[in-house]
């Protein structure tokens, strides 16, 4: 791939034109594949896209095409190629996975169905989609690596075409693959694919940084190509000098690694010196090592900036010798040392294993090759309980942070990521050695269990097998998912009634911070579709989860207030419905009869009214009334319990009537409210003073405690519910409140 910023189309693109073009670099990637099949993939993705347009008025199968040149330019397998060409069917058309497979067969359906987003199922979040997403994906790329490529191409053509985009939607995506789609690249080592995504993503994050950089580099650049040249030059003929044959290529660092300089030493444009870096290619590891010696020999190596990844390969197969020093006009440049291997490696990552080892045409993984992606299934095998947030979060440590390597007394090397602990050490050894562990060595010496490790500890674990086992605040101290995972698998094991109790109460408490309590949402049709979405078969299951770590507080309980929140918009939609035609029956009964204590009856002058007590009318709310026996019409709101309990009751029937509020009011009316708070000294005269600043007629007032929180009840006058409106807010507005909700609600 080009390490130049791709352009963008400016015009809407043939995809016959396309195809021709795809047809003809498979012809020259020097690996035999059949055309005819990868027509077929072409002609069904042709159909089935037929009449989806890309933002820039292009057929949609532009971009399938698109994804499937940049998987030929990855060096990936024939079966790669058509799964490309059909990764958005099953998303995007009615094609399904059955359909794939019956054509191409089930390794590529495999494949497209992996690179499929689950789009038909329901988050509550967008975050939480996404997870559920990469999780789905990273599943998927553990049976077959070629998914996270196929994706890796489909993102890089979507971040070339990104122009054409609304601004939101660009600075979505892009922090989405500068936060997901570049590490994996990274991780796979597939360093092109990185920089070219980290470059494009910063275009759209800080536009104006990217054109500093960029325009800076341009202004610079006849004065670093010079440079280059001359160290090239210098580099090849001493080298020659010491009979080693050898490639040397130069190139300029990618804008995003100097953007992230800057940001990360504060430094300006100009104080960025090491932008030029120099690749020397040789045939042999002792080459390599030789080759240091000479360059050591020629330019001053700047001290802790060498770096053996020969001897120490990085989890993704990275190998390369790296070392930077001080050229002869003071200007400080990289250098790396590889063999050819290790360079296809560096560039590809696990790509390599298509392009330089096909050689029978064949795509599946060879016998020992697949223990190269063994770290794939480790991770996602100690995810396999965990919730989509503490996943993403442990994905984001173990796949994507840097790392530290450390040894064990045998002198095996054990990588972890940075910041590691001797627990982290300890789980990744065997779960049986961190739950036995008492205590840990390093270097000799006995260590903390929080001590952090640095490169080249040789660490030794202590274990009892008397010990009681981890600690919950192990789970702080850890860095790892897996160790994370593993200690959260004791506990589940272990310590069931502990749990099951541990998580009540944290869900209890934070409950409280959304200002709910357990009993508001423990009824069914809160708990049953969460349950059901968690696969617990009951809560105290839940509970347990909760209290050994498998799922979060936070998470239950903001999932338990959203289902309180939809259920309480659809009971509002009925009374909506209610208020609606209760307001035209109180239209009809103002033109039918005489107001009476303000209120008009339907077909009635003159009759006895009343106003309930359960939930004190005042003008202004949605009103019904109820034929009393032998004692008028007795007036409720349209929201009232009683009237919501009674309104479909057999003996009720018939004796509900219409009833409206007159146009002109001149009554008061009496109504209650109840003022909830933390219990405190002088709320009463608080309470007592605010009412008293709206003159408002108080009736009675009382007040009584009950577990720390106070309840006030105060009966008042008012004309109409704008003036109790008021009155609520005003008292809202006092410290330490918490509601003000009128009575009979």
């Amino acid at each position: 791939m080009n390490e130049s910023t791709p352009k963008q189309l400016n015009s809407p693109l043939d995809p016959d034109v396309m195809y021709q073009a795809l047809e003809e670099k498979i012809r020259n990637c020097g690996h035999p594949m059949d055309l005819g099949r990868i027509r077929a993939a072409y002609d069904m993705a042709v159909l089935a896209h037929s009449g989806q347009k890309r933002k820039d008025g292009s057929p949609y199968v532009t971009h399938c095409v698109a994804a499937a040149d940049i998987s030929v330019d990855l060096g990936l397998d024939e079966d790669s190629i058509i799964a490309a060409l059909l990764h958005d069917v099953i998303e995007d058309t009615p094609l399904t996975h059955a359909d794939i497979a019956k054509q191409f067969g089930s390794a590529v359906a495999d494949i497209v169905e992996g690179v499929t987003k689950l789009t038909r199922v329901q988050y509550t979040s967008k975050e939480e989609e996404q997870m559920e997403n990469l999780r789905k994906m990273l599943m998927a790329m553990a049976k077959d690596i070629r998914v996270i490529l196929i994706k890796l191409a489909d993102r890089m053509h979507n971040m070339r075409t990104m122009a054409y985009q609304t601004p939101e939607k660009q600075r979505a995506k892009s922090l989405e693959t500068m936060e997901v789609y570049a590490p994996i690249a990274h991780r796979l080592g597939m360093q092109q694919a990185k920089w070219e995504l980290e470059d494009l993503s910063l275009q759209y994050l800080d536009p104006a940084g990217y054109k500093d950089i960029t325009d800076w580099l341009s202004a610079r650049m006849p004065e670093l190509e010079s440079f280059m040249s001359a160290m090239e030059q210098k580099i090849q003929a001493r080298l020659k000098a010491e009979r080693i044959d050898a490639s040397i290529f130069c190139r300029i660092k990618h804008v995003y690694s100097i953007y992230r300089k800057m940001y990360s030493q504060k430094l300006p444009l100009n104080g960025i010196f090491d932008l030029c870096a120099f690749r020397v290619i040789v045939d042999s590891i002792p080459d390599c090592y030789n080759v240091l010696g000479v360059i050591h020999d020629m330019f001053k190596p700047v001290p802790g900036r060498f770096k053996d990844y020969i001897s120490t390969p990085k989890p993704n197969m990275y190998q390369s010798l790296h070392t930077t020093v001080i050229g002869t006009e003071g200007i400080p440049f990289e250098v790396q040392i590889r063999t050819w291997e290790m360079h296809r490696t560096a560039e590809y990552g696990v790509a390599a294993h298509w392009k330089y080892k096909m050689g029978d045409g064949a795509g599946a993984v060879r016998q020992g090759d697949e223990d190269k992606f063994a770290w794939v299934r480790r991770l996602l095998e100690s995810q396999q309980e965990s919730d989509a947030s503490d996943f993403f979060h442990d994905l984001k440590i173990d796949m994507f942070a840097d790392e530290v390597f450390v040894f064990s007394p045998k002198g095996d090397v054990i990588n972890l990521p940075a910041g590691a602990t001797p627990i982290d050490f300890a789980y990744n050894i065997h779960s049986d050695v961190g739950n036995r562990m008492v205590g840990a060595k390093v270097n000799g010496r006995i260590v903390t269990f929080d001590y952090t490790l640095q490169n080249g500890d040789i660490v030794e674990i202590r274990t009892s097998k008397s010990a009681p086992g981890p600690s919950r605040d192990w789970l702080n101290i850890v860095k790892s998912g897996s160790a994370r995972t593993k200690i959260k698998q004791w506990f589940k094991k272990e310590k069931r009634e502990e749990n099951v109790i541990r998580g009540r109460e944290m869900l209890e408490d934070e409950l409280k911070h959304n200002e709910l309590a357990l009993e508001d949402v423990l009824i069914d049709e809160i708990t049953a579709p969460i349950l059901k979405r968690l696969s617990f078969a009951h809560v105290d299951d839940l509970y347990a989860a909760i209290g050994y770590g498998g799922v979060t507080a936070s998470r239950v309980a903001n999932r338990m207030r959203d289902e309180l929140k939809a259920l309480n918009a659809e009971k509002k939609s009925v009374l909506d419905k209610v208020s609606a035609a209760a307001e035209r029956r109180e239209e009809k009964a103002k033109k039918e009869g005489k107001a009476v204590h303000g209120i008009l009856v339907e077909g009635l002058d003159n009759c006895l009214v009343k106003f309930s007590r359960c939930c004190t009318p005042v003008p202004g709310d949605s009103i019904i009334g109820f034929i009393t026996r032998g004692q008028g019409v007795s007036i409720h709101r349209t929201d009232c319990p009683n009237y919501l309990q009674r309104s479909h009751d057999p003996e009720s029937e018939g004796r509900w009537i219409h009833v409206g509020w007159a146009r002109e009011i001149t009554d008061v009316y009496v109504t209650s409210i109840t003022i909830a708070s933390k219990d405190r000294t002088g709320l009463v005269m608080d309470i007592a003073s605010a009412l008293n600043s709206l003159n408002a007629k108080v009736r009675s007032l009382s007040a009584r405690e009950i577990s720390g929180l106070a309840l006030t009840v105060v009966s008042l006058e008012v004309h109409d519910l704008s003036e109790l409106r008021v009155i609520m807010n005003k008292l809202s507005s006092i410290p330490s409140v918490t509601s003000v909700t009128r009575n009979g609600n």
